[in-house]
């Protein structure tokens, strides 16, 4: 127990995780503000119950709404979300349910409500009872069964007409391990070799070269080389970026939404003597990208700016590229990032289209001509990519549209 290690019960932390994400706060924040009050043998199973209680949330919520009488007042939120993580790990943990059962009720007083373990207790139980009739009743509708909020799963069906329910069930899949190789410092296959011998097997990302997906993710302090900035972890979209961007040696680059860092790094590590210029909006993940080159050994001059603000030293000079990765709704990355489910709202996409613009005017006077500037979002919604790059290209006579030809 909590009060005899130190350290608190994994479930009720779970709990506090969740009702932290309901309120509007960032996941990982809240996994990297917590993760030590648990046991360190605890700590991936943390991580599981709560990337889990919110990939599926929607739908266990709506399961939820059918086990309780009424909905718990606000104050008790804390128990709304330790029944979410009770009902995950019934549904989707390879747990026995009688220590589900026993732990989960128990997390009620450590939460100090020692009044709703009855209640934690019934439900549950009501649940495992009833679970296929319970589940076969909220998937009739497809938000829950697809576990998405309504606004979300219309702007998918309007965006990609065809292919909203694949991209919909891709979103509950636990997103793969991917690292970036340096080229540079080594080869793919010896790589490839090297972690086969360290039983971590992987294969090639087609047509990104240095990509490679291992079979089963693993802590990264003990991926081969990772410390020694051989390899960074990065998904392979991601990847696409510096590739695209394609610097060549002695230009002057500007990355200016940088945070955290790994398209930075990317972009530095194809090409020798760039002069790279590195903005971020504040100190603490400007520390982020400095972390990450000091490890990959790479340098580049980091300014704490706001690429949307028409002032700043890095406006004083012309740039051959400019890398906008802009902020976005983070739509295309909810594999990663469940919670975006759970924070985002529709009204939220019109104020950072609109900061998207800014940005986008802001840059453009800063590249030179026959520069390259190549716009990112992870957004799988057209109003923040092809209806911004439309919208821009009829601001900007100066202004040609380059295909993207990637791999």
């Amino acid at each position: 127990t909590s009060s005899e290690s130190g350290f608190r019960s994994v479930r009720s932390v779970a709990a506090c995780i969740i009702k932290g994400v309901t309120e509007g706060a960032s996941l990982t924040r809240l996994l990297t503000e917590y993760s030590d009050q648990v046991d360190e043998k605890d700590r991936a199973l943390l991580a599981e119950m709560v990337f889990g209680s919110c990939r599926w949330y929607h739908r266990l919520d709506a399961v939820l709404s059918l086990l309780m009488r009424k909905p718990l007042r606000k104050r008790d939120s804390d128990v709304h979300a330790l029944l979410i993580v009770g009902l995950y790990q019934l549904n989707h943990m390879r747990i026995k349910p009688h220590a589900i059962l026993a732990e989960t009720v128990n997390a009620a007083r450590h939460l100090g409500k020692p009044m709703f373990t009855k209640l934690v207790n019934g439900v549950l139980r009501r649940f495992q009872r009833e679970q296929q009739a319970l589940l076969e009743q909220v998937d009739k509708e497809e938000a829950a069964s697809l576990s998405m909020p309504q606004w979300l799963l219309q702007e998918l069906k309007q965006n990609w007409p065809k292919q909203w329910r694949e991209v919909a069930q891709a979103m509950l899949k636990q997103p793969p391990l991917t690292l970036r190789l340096n080229t540079r410092r080594a080869q793919l296959k010896d790589y490839l070799q090297q972690l086969n011998e360290q039983q971590m097997p992987a294969k090639p990302v087609e047509g990104i070269p240095g990509a490679l997906m291992l079979d089963k993710a693993v802590p990264v302090e003990r991926i081969p080389g990772f410390s020694q900035g051989l390899v960074s972890v990065q998904d392979a979209g991601a990847q696409l970026a510096a590739i695209l961007l394609d610097a060549s040696g002695g230009a002057a680059v500007l990355d200016a939404c940088a945070a955290p860092g790994g398209k930075t790094g990317h972009i530095l590590e194809r090409v020798e003597n760039l002069h790279l210029v590195a903005i971020v909006v504040d100190e603490k993940r400007l520390g982020k990208v400095a972390e990450n080159l000091q490890r990959l050994n790479l340098k580049a001059e980091l300014i704490v700016a706001d690429a949307a603000d028409a002032e700043g030293v890095w406006r004083n000079r012309q740039y051959d590229y400019i890398l906008l990765d802009v902020p976005c709704s983070d739509t295309g990355v909810i594999r990663r990032h469940p919670d975006i489910k759970m924070l985002r709202r529709r009204q939220y996409i019109t104020g950072i289209v609109a900061l998207q613009r800014r940005i986008l005017l802001n840059a453009w006077p800063l590249l030179k001509e026959g520069g390259r500037m190549l716009y990112a979002t992870c957004s799988l919604l057209s109003a923040e990519n092809e209806q911004q790059v439309d919208w821009f290209l009829k601001q900007q006579q100066d202004a040609a549209e380059l295909p993207l030809q990637p791999p």
